[in-house]
């Protein structure tokens, strides 16, 4: 590539997150006389990329493999060709982070969502009650792609009372440690500048559940409706679903949001390290813990315990951990012989002190 062309792809590719390191991987492509370009939206085996030379259609057979956690997805940088019919792309480039959640096929497959994100915005309308677990679970997956997760409380105007809000977005706070929490409205534009500072810092991914506004959202943060909303069902305040494909634009203050579609589910995929982050209060407590190995069910000595006893920890937060994380462990076990293996070893070890433990009862009755 000539430092003329160079200079062109830089200018045209930049907005959507082009950089020198990028340039520095797609090099043994340019060689081959290929196309940098990123991936703005995924449909049946073709993708739409932004290239220097405008958004090209192109298929992804060549680099579709059995593997769904290596496919093409909104959000890859890849090396598409410069003419033919059709038109394919070659290959994606290394990525640096990428959105995976369990599909619910029975398979128990990774579905990635997006990739080469920065921020994951997870949407969570007000217009309901709040649920807190599903705000930890989209955490989890957010902190396990390598993403900054960031929690927006949207419709934040059917919350009039400053109070009331102020409650609510503690309440998110406790339970998303480390992220930073942030009510909007789009209908009067509060919090629109917060939200705007942070999405201009690299590519954000728009995550929730079908009603969270994020379509909304999205048009706030373009400055003009590009993407399609419907308005509110009066029965039980919930959006329609609106988004039906990933969606990459580039933002008129900078930086790049991928929309996405309504997550019905939310499965865990080896997010062990995510879940984790999402409890980083109750890992804290369980070093001061006696066993290093301890439950926090029974065990003495137990700070996470002492911990709910004197209302340091709620109880909610400690049910959740073990929820996730036996979700978490059985998506692995799945597809690690080890991990079945181990976790088999772990049952019969606790079967076996189960009972001992009825064994000393019973010779204790006796006794007696």
């Amino acid at each position: 590539m000539t430092s003329s062309s160079a200079s062109s792809v830089s200018s045209a590719l930049a907005p959507y997150g082009w950089d020198e390191a990028w340039a520095a991987e797609f090099a043994p492509y340019d060689t081959e006389g290929l196309l940098p370009g990123r991936v703005i939206r995924v449909d049946r085996g073709q993708c739409d990329v932004v290239t220097a030379d405008g958004i090209l259609r192109a298929d992804t057979a060549f680099v579709t493999p059995h593997d769904p956690l290596r496919v093409v997805c909104t959000g890859d940088w890849v090396a598409v060709e410069p003419g033919g019919n059709p038109r394919y792309v070659r290959a994606y480039l290394p990525r640096r982070t990428a959105f995976v959640r369990s599909t619910s096929s029975k398979r128990s497959e990774g579905q990635i969502l997006a990739a080469n994100v920065d921020h994951a915005i997870v949407a969570v309308s007000l217009a309901l009650e709040l649920d807190l677990g599903r705000i930890e679970r989209f955490l989890a997956l957010a902190w396990e792609s390598g993403a900054q997760p960031v929690v927006v409380l949207s419709k934040a105007d059917l919350v009039p009372d400053a109070v009331t809000l102020s409650h609510l977005v503690q309440d998110v706070e406790t339970s998303a440690p480390g992220v930073p929490v942030v009510p909007v409205s789009s209908i009067d534009g509060d919090g629109l500048d917060v939200l705007a500072a942070i999405v201009a810092g690299g590519t954000s991914v728009l995550l929730g559940q079908s009603g969270a506004g994020k379509s909304t959202l999205a048009n706030a943060l373009l400055g003009e409706d590009v993407m399609t909303v419907q308005a509110t069902r009066d029965a039980d305040g919930k959006g329609r679903h609106t988004t039906t494909t990933r969606n990459l634009l580039a933002l008129p203050g900078g930086g790049v949001l991928i929309d996405t579609p309504g997550l019905r589910g939310v499965g865990l995929w080896d997010a062990g390290t995510g879940v984790g982050q999402v409890f980083s209060e109750i890992a804290e407590l369980a070093e001061r813990c006696r066993f290093h190995d301890c439950a926090h069910e029974a065990e003495p000595g137990c700070a996470v315990l002492a911990a709910i006893e004197t209302g340091e920890l709620p109880e909610r937060r400690l049910d959740s951990y073990r929820k996730l994380l036996r979700e978490n462990q059985r998506i692995v076990a799945k597809t690690d012989a080890r991990l079945r293996a181990e976790i088999r070893k772990d049952w019969k070890r606790k079967g076996a002190i189960g009972r001992a433990a009825m064994e000393a009862k019973r010779g204790a009755h006796r006794r007696s």
